[in-house]
């Protein structure tokens, strides 16, 4: 990958130009800008690695970003941002002539319906798990699902986090307090005591070792056919979307929700609450205005 090119940096913020096929917002599924980002800092030596995204350029886009660089800074670009006191202007690039003078351009507005797990879904892969005598990974997915955590922040799951009801989260140059439901706190310290884990992490392999994140999306795999869902929808970020989108629809919090799951930008977190064409259209009938 060619130096990022960076058009204006201080100790505030940094504006660069995000190149095509690179996300805009940290991820655990491929390259991202707020990585490249503290690569190239660390690589200078600098102590600050905090790098939050303020707005978001699809995958596909390439163009300038603007990222902050202090966490109180943040806040300021956001609230500049839906303010409209920041302007985004796209440019569209044609190669040869267009065919017709008027087309539909897809957008992502829905998710597809192929991909979403609905709590239905859901509720028959811990069913199929546990009849399956596989409550490990069972755990592992009302983990993730009753708290909102990433795949990779199962490891803050402890014996002594269990007890307190309670665990602290520092990944990526943040932190951030995540409760446990008291339920989950009961079954995730009565399958340690099975396993005789007495402190430290609670979800391991058999040799000791801590799972990780290509296990658990196997062991998840593995429940398809007995659960009869879709193997599209079965992946472990899956799960902490269906925590996002019933979350906001009991709660309509979304400033709390972006805290929980870490997002710097409430941006992310509107893109965690979208839905499959099938239920905006449920919400409109419910509208009843016709």
């Amino acid at each position: 990958m060619e130096p990022l090119k960076i058009l204006y940096e201080d100790a505030h913020l940094v504006i660069c130009c995000k190149p095509v096929g690179v996300l805009s917002e940290d991820s655990e599924s491929g390259r991202c800008m707020p990585q490249l980002l503290r690569e190239h800092y660390l690589a200078q030596g600098q102590k600050n690695l905090y790098i939050a995204t303020v707005h978001r350029l699809d995958k596909i886009t390439g163009g300038v970003m603007v990222f902050s660089r202090r966490r109180e800074v943040t806040g300021k670009l956001t609230a500049a941002l839906q303010a409209h006191e920041l302007v985004k202007e796209y440019l569209a690039v044609l190669r040869g002539h267009p065919q017709e003078p008027a087309a539909t351009l897809t957008d992502l507005l829905f998710r597809d319906a192929g991909q979403e797990l609905g709590r239905e879904d859901y509720e028959r892969l811990i069913t199929a798990a546990r009849e399956s005598g596989r409550e490990r990974i069972a755990l592992v997915m009302e983990t993730i699902c009753a708290t909102g955590i990433r795949v990779s922040e199962v490891r803050y799951i402890t014996v002594e986090a269990a007890k307190e009801g309670r665990t602290t989260i520092s990944l990526k140059g943040k932190i951030r307090t995540i409760l446990l439901p008291g339920k989950l706190c009961r079954r995730l310290l009565k399958y340690a005591k099975k396993q005789k884990i007495t402190s430290g992490e609670i979800f391991l392999t058999r040799g000791g070792k801590p799972m990780g994140r290509c296990q658990i999306w196997a062991e998840m795999k593995r429940l398809c056919q007995k659960a009869d869902v879709e193997p599209s929808k079965v992946f472990p970020h899956n799960l902490r979307h269906l925590f996002a989108t019933i979350y906001y629809r009991v709660y309509k919090d979304i400033a709390k929700l972006a805290d929980i799951l870490g997002h710097s930008s409430i941006e992310t977190t509107r893109i965690y609450l979208m839905t499959a064409g099938q239920e905006h259209r449920r919400q409109l009938e419910r509208l009843q205005l016709v």
